[in-house]
């Protein structure tokens, strides 16, 4: 929960300061009362009517009373907002809700609550709450919307008082704000096994001794449970506690995704344009291989990661697993095209050493670039790439097809050099596109088997 702490609906303000501040808070009604007052004065100052005098300046005065009044009323509220959810993806609507305390000894008046919120996420909320008691409070609430990623500020909530004659109308500010973070959209992808790549840290866990003998043994303390026969007696003899053998660590299968952000790569702007499901499919396979157990890495065509993660990227269970996939959603939330021209950042990265499973969401490739992608797939365990198809993603659906024979042969040199590459045309689904995936590499490794054998 966010507070926007206590604020009376004053501060301290020069003489000068707090008339103009009154003037400008006349409303329509209270600047035609003052006009209308100051014309009867003039008019039965030159006709020499009291009685018109007298309807002139009260038709004067009132307008002015009232901002006075309102101006010197101490009003002294509290208000809160708060996100449910904080993280939504792309397309999804979260609620805000917005809590109104009086923490004075006197009751308000006629208030109006108005909420700053980006253009993107709908119109601007507003609410009237009418008297609200000593010590009183209020609630409501308003949903917002966006289709495009990003993190959106909410922010500061104003607050308006006016008279009940409608003649002033004084705006208060709160000075805090929340963010509202649009991730994008993640679409569920089927539990396949790409033929080659290694298990996961779930079913079928590998292994990997930690000794190679009795003195190479690295022990831990006893914890409740733990069978006694793995008690080793040489080391809780040098210790002092009870010791046992740790013959066994897991060993965490990896996983790295590139994206390409390269603005050359793409054509087009919004919600349905192809970077923006480049973005989506990479946040899709980023969230399934981590559920799966995975040390996840996302990389760019820059050769930038996430902020935060390890050298072999993020990887745990449970709550880490949420954190870790949270961090990642926020930094797709607001990335965006690159400066660059080529990949070969990315793959001074990649060549690093063996990445594990390599997943790639790639744009539009010249023969140069297409030659560095192909380079990649030499230091991991398995290589899949989404190549979108620019004639598809350019065109309109009613269009008439045309040859891509430059993507055609792009694909032909990653899958040449190792790659599972698939063409990605317009409106294509991932979880189809990822089926499809491990059916042509299941193929390609059976294949090979036939042919080693």
């Amino acid at each position: 929960m966010s507070t926007g702490g206590t604020a009376p609906a004053e501060a301290d303000r020069g003489e000068t300061s707090g008339v103009r501040t009154a003037l400008a808070g006349l409303t329509t009604r209270g600047r035609s009362f003052l006009a209308a007052g100051i014309a009867a004065a003039i008019c039965a100052f030159v006709l020499g009517l009291s009685e018109l005098l007298r309807v002139g300046l009260l038709l004067a005065v009132l307008p002015l009373i009232c901002a006075t009044v309102l101006y010197r009323t101490r009003y002294r509220v509290a208000a809160s907002r708060r996100l449910a959810p904080a993280r939504v993806p792309a397309g999804s609507e979260a609620r805000v809700h917005l809590r109104m305390d009086n923490v004075s000894r006197l009751p308000t008046g006629l208030l109006m609550l108005q909420d700053r919120v980006p253009y993107v996420l709908g119109p601007r909320p507003r609410f009237v709450l009418d008297r609200v008691e000593p010590h009183g409070r209020r609630e409501v609430s308003y949903r917002v919307r966006s289709d495009l990623r990003g993190r959106y500020p909410l922010g500061p909530l104003q607050l308006r008082l006016t008279d009940p004659f409608g003649m002033c109308e004084l705006t208060r500010s709160f000075s805090a704000c929340d963010t509202l973070t649009v991730i994008p959209r993640v679409e569920p992808l089927a539990p396949v096994r790409f033929g080659g790549e290694a298990q996961g840290y779930g079913d079928g866990r590998q292994r990997s001794l930690a000794l190679a003998g009795e003195d190479d043994v690295i022990p831990r303390g006893y914890r409740y449970g733990d069978d006694l026969r793995r008690v080793h007696w040489r080391s809780t003899a040098r210790y002092g506690e009870l010791m046992v053998r740790r013959e066994e660590q897991p060993r965490r299968s990896r996983c790295t995704v590139l994206l390409d952000t390269r603005g050359g790569a793409y054509e087009g702007a919004g919600p349905d344009s192809a970077f923006e499901w480049a973005v989506s499919g990479a946040a899709s396979v980023l969230v399934h291989m981590l559920e799966r157990g995975f040390s996840v890495r996302l990389l760019t065509d820059s050769g930038s990661a996430v902020p935060g993660e390890g050298a072999d990227g993020f990887a745990g269970t449970g709550q880490e697993t949420a954190d870790a996939a949270g961090l990642m959603m926020d930094t797709l939330a607001v990335i965006d095209y690159s400066d660059g021209t080529g990949l070969s950042r990315a793959y001074d990265v990649l060549r690093g050493g063996n990445e594990g499973l390599l997943i790639a969401f790639l744009g539009d490739l010249d023969e140069e670039q297409a030659t560095t992608v192909a380079k990649m797939s030499r230091r991991s365990g398995g290589a899949v790439a989404f190549v979108l198809d620019p004639d598809t993603w350019t065109r309109e659906a009613t269009d008439v097809p045309r040859p891509g024979d430059r993507h055609a042969e792009r694909l032909r040199m990653l899958r040449e050099a190792g790659w599972t590459a698939l063409s990605v045309p317009r409106g294509a689904s991932m979880d189809e596109l990822w089926r499809q995936a491990d059916r042509e590499r299941s193929g390609l490794a059976a294949v090979s088997g036939e042919a080693r054998g």
